[in-house]
């Protein structure tokens, strides 16, 4: 586990622009169950939730669709709220960082790590607007 002023920051990168940060297990299924659509994002400190993850999620939301609701949990911190996280999002295997658009408590977009990895931050935002513009 992380100590929590190493990931403060990271985590501010989304929270500081509306996500809300979920840390329990019950806040998770709550979150992506409700009716509308949910943007899950689970963030990491690797490098590339760093360099592309995170920047290409917030530049994803500059859009005119967007999901209703923004989540993130944090691998390696908020332990059992990413296992509730990464429950949800079966048959996908444990992916850190991810992304995953929700729809009326359906799963019906998933980015992984290696959709992430290597990739500029305007594909993942690219990626994610495509995904808005048909489900939100």
């Amino acid at each position: 586990m992380y100590p929590e002023e190493l990931v403060k920051p990271m985590k501010a990168e989304l929270t500081d622009k509306g996500f809300q940060d979920l840390s329990t297990p019950e806040e998770v299924k709550n979150a992506l169950t409700k009716d509308g659509t949910t943007l899950l994002v689970i963030n990491s400190v690797c490098g590339c939730a760093a360099g592309a993850a995170r920047p290409g999620v917030l530049f994803s939301l500059t859009g005119d669709k967007k999901p209703d609701q923004l989540v993130t949990v944090f691998a390696g911190v908020d332990k059992d709220a990413v296992a509730e996280a990464r429950r949800m999002l079966a048959p996908f295997p444990p992916s850190s960082p991810s992304v995953a658009l929700f729809k009326d408590g359906e799963l019906v977009h998933m980015l992984e790590r290696h959709h992430i990895e290597g990739n500029p931050a305007g594909a993942i935002a690219a990626n994610l607007q495509a995904a808005y513009n048909e489900y939100c």
